[in-house]
């Protein structure tokens, strides 16, 4: 199946019942061979020990009881009432002791992209507001404390000497305040309701206006990064969920990433755009559609389950006019958040995944949307890929469809997920659904 073939038709069923299919955007090729997608999706955890008391805020590095054990916050999401959610940056001590946060926003203390790369490459220095706060946690000596004990932490853990004078370990503690790796932390680890260590508290498990904070405490720090680094043209936004996934820990968490180019597969599929404006809608969203795999919507954001991935994903597109997320209305954001919640809550919290964002680069010229994917890693490459670098996705599209979409009516029908969310046949399914395109008509 040639490529250019494949952006006409990106999915090709064998007599067989093989189903073959290259990625129109990055021209992977993957086949879906009969009768290997029977098997269960999840692998529930073996510890089924029960939560003890002082677990659910002290199992892990990243829980609530154990704050000392990550950087400095950046900043915290705290909830005043159901709804009512406020975000306060650069917490001091008194409000961290005096607050809850649902989420908090602190450097990953192993960065992908070091602070000390944007130093060497580029000259890079953190902002006047940021030295000001540095220098204001140093002067306490709470935190001159922390901080001193976790640049000892990392160094430990590189193989590294923890045990150099106290100026040159203030020194590489700057990455807390001015580096460009952050985690967004929820509070859980175990869900409200879960009586042993297999009730972990996925994205899914949180409610449609927890997450719906989650995701804009995401975008609120995306929206930051950028400003605070003249030198990113890019912000990679993931969530790897489960060790299987890449995941350090067992505990909900999102990643960003300010890095200094897009990467190739960026580069390729702006080329692409640059040729066809309209490429998300016709070989994505309208060609879901006509395949019958779409899987949900709603007023701003449509779900359909992807094709030609290594792995079984769903797609979220945004189908607002405004390609940057933090640009985007708080309604445009909410359907956005309640599809991709819908997403975790219909696979639960067992199956590992990774949830990737795409959003059009600051500096580019053209417009792209908003889209997350969702990808279940259930199965392991080997050899026939490495070899052909044809992959195996052991669920196809339909497969993947047909699993979600009874999932999701279940959770619509107890009131897990929004109700504002139209399933399967329900959906409208407009064509050019995508407003990103400025030479359609809104």
């Amino acid at each position: 199946m040639s490529f250019l073939f494949s952006r006409v038709n990106p999915i090709q069923t064998m007599a067989d019942g093989t189903i073959k299919q290259i990625n129109p955007f990055s021209g992977t090729e993957v086949w879906t061979v009969p009768g290997r997608g029977h098997r269960p999706l999840d692998h529930p955890a073996r510890d089924t020990l029960p939560i003890t008391p002082g677990e659910r805020e002290n199992y892990c590095a990243f829980c609530s009881a154990r704050l000392d054990e990550t950087p400095p916050e950046k900043a915290r999401v705290i909830r005043h009432g159901e709804n009512d959610f406020e975000i306060v940056e650069k917490p001091s001590f008194a409000e961290i002791d005096g607050t809850e946060a649902e989420f908090r926003r602190v450097s990953n203390l192993f960065e992908i992209v070091s602070y000390a790369y944007w130093q060497a490459n580029y000259g890079f220095e953190m902002n006047a507001a940021q030295r000001s706060w540095m220098q204001q946690y140093q002067s306490d000596p709470r935190g001159i404390d922390h901080i001193l004990r976790m640049v000892k932490t990392k160094r430990q853990a590189a193989g590294l000497d923890p045990e150099l004078p106290s100026q040159i370990l203030v020194k590489e503690a700057e990455s807390f305040f001015g580096g460009g790796h952050d985690l967004i932390i929820g509070r859980r680890h175990f869900s409200d309701h879960a009586h042993d260590h297999t009730g972990l508290a996925s994205a899914g498990s949180l409610s449609v206006v927890e997450h719906r904070a989650f995701i804009q405490f995401t975008i609120h720090t995306m929206q930051d990064l950028y400003s605070n680094n003249r030198y990113t043209p890019y912000v990679a936004v993931f969530q790897n969920w489960l060790k299987p996934a890449g995941a350090s820990f067992d505990h909900l968490h999102k990643q960003l990433v300010s890095i200094d180019e897009r990467g190739l597969a960026a580069e390729n599929e702006v080329a692409k755009l640059r040729q066809n404006p309209n490429m998300y809608n016709e070989w994505a969203v309208n060609y879901a559609a006509m395949r019958n795999l779409v899987i949900a919507e709603n007023e701003h954001a449509i779900c359909f389950a992807g094709f030609g991935h290594r792995y079984p994903t769903l797609e979220v597109y945004s189908k607002s006019p405004t390609p940057e997320p933090w640009l985007q209305t708080p309604a445009e954001v909410a359907s956005m958040s309640d599809l991709i919640h819908a997403c975790h809550a219909a696979v639960g919290p067992h199956v590992p995944s990774n949830e990737e964002w795409h959003h059009k680069p600051i500096d580019l010229d053209i417009p792209m949307p908003w889209r997350v994917m969702i990808k279940w890693r259930v199965s392991t490459l080997a050899g026939f890929e490495g070899g052909t670098k044809v992959y195996l996705n052991t669920l196809s599209p339909w497969d993947v469809r047909d699993r979600v979409v009874s999932s999701m009516f279940q959770l619509r029908d107890s009131n897990s997920i929004s109700s504002d969310i139209r399933i399967a046949t329900e959906c409208t399914i407009e064509r050019n659904s995508l407003k990103y395109n400025r030479l359609l008509p809104l």
